[in-house]
């Protein structure tokens, strides 16, 4: 799951699920504006009156991060969905970058690959990285990819659930070891320009495999979750979120 608090939508109050490890740490999106609005990093006054594209769920992230910055999502700026984001299998990313090379939006939200293509095209210019603004100020930590099961999965079939721990991790370490791995494995889902730059990707964001849940990270990522109203609790006790047992698998 690409964004764990979206597991609150389909199970009220984390009831019938649980967290097994973090896929990465930190939000994985990154906002991107147009190039020639000569926009500096971090400064969020220049998204007013822009067109933002960005994927349901992932919205909650971006509104969560303007709002930080004293922009008003409703108001301010105007987010929707990217242009032909639905169509066919094509990468979201891909195709944000393509909307705004396009002139379909002045922005994005999305992900390291879509950013990667735009500013190296010379399209856009990165104006956040949750990934790495939530290392210090905690942008980036009201929620972060995770492998998820339920309740009823974990019961059933508990061996099953931690060799799926032990695979995740797996992988973690073998592209920690071997960026140049991705490239192979992604052959079937990228275009030859955009495999071209998943080793990159993978060298720069390894520091940030780390399938370990923090207490800090669940209470974060719970607050976030209640302040958009999927729970009804601002704190919830850290075992009914994470499944503990298979997440020490890994250690």
């Amino acid at each position: 799951m690409a964004r764990v608090h979206a597991a609150v939508y389909v199970f009220p109050g984390w009831h019938g699920c649980k967290l097994l490890c973090a896929l990465a740490q930190n939000m994985y999106w990154f906002l991107v504006i147009r190039k020639d609005l000569g926009a500096e990093t971090g400064d969020l006054a220049r998204v007013k009156g822009l067109r933002i594209g960005a994927a349901a769920g992932a919205v909650d992230g971006l509104r969560k991060v303007l709002q930080g910055g004293g922009i008003d999502p409703e108001r301010d700026v105007e987010i929707g969905p990217v242009p032909g984001a639905v169509q066919g299998n094509m990468s979201f990313g891909i195709t944000a970058a393509k909307a705004l090379e396009e002139g379909k939006l002045d922005g994005f939200w999305a992900n390291g690959m879509a950013a990667e293509v735009a500013v190296r095209r010379g399209v856009g210019s990165l104006l956040v990285d949750a990934h790495r603004v939530g290392a210090s100020d905690n942008t980036g930590v009201h929620t972060f990819p995770a492998l998820v099961a339920t309740d009823d999965m974990i019961g059933r079939d508990p061996a099953q659930v931690t060799q799926a721990v032990r695979a995740i991790v797996a992988a973690q370490r073998a592209l920690q070891a071997d960026p140049d791995l991705a490239p192979r494995a992604a052959a079937p889902y990228f275009p030859d320009y955009e495999r071209s730059l998943i080793a990159d990707l993978i060298r720069r964001d390894a520091p940030f495999y780390d399938p370990s849940i923090s207490a800090t990270k669940v209470a974060a990522v719970n607050r976030f979750a209640y302040e958009l109203g999927l729970t009804t609790e601002p704190e919830v006790p850290y075992e009914r979120i994470v499944a503990v047992a298979s997440s020490t698998e890994w250690q």
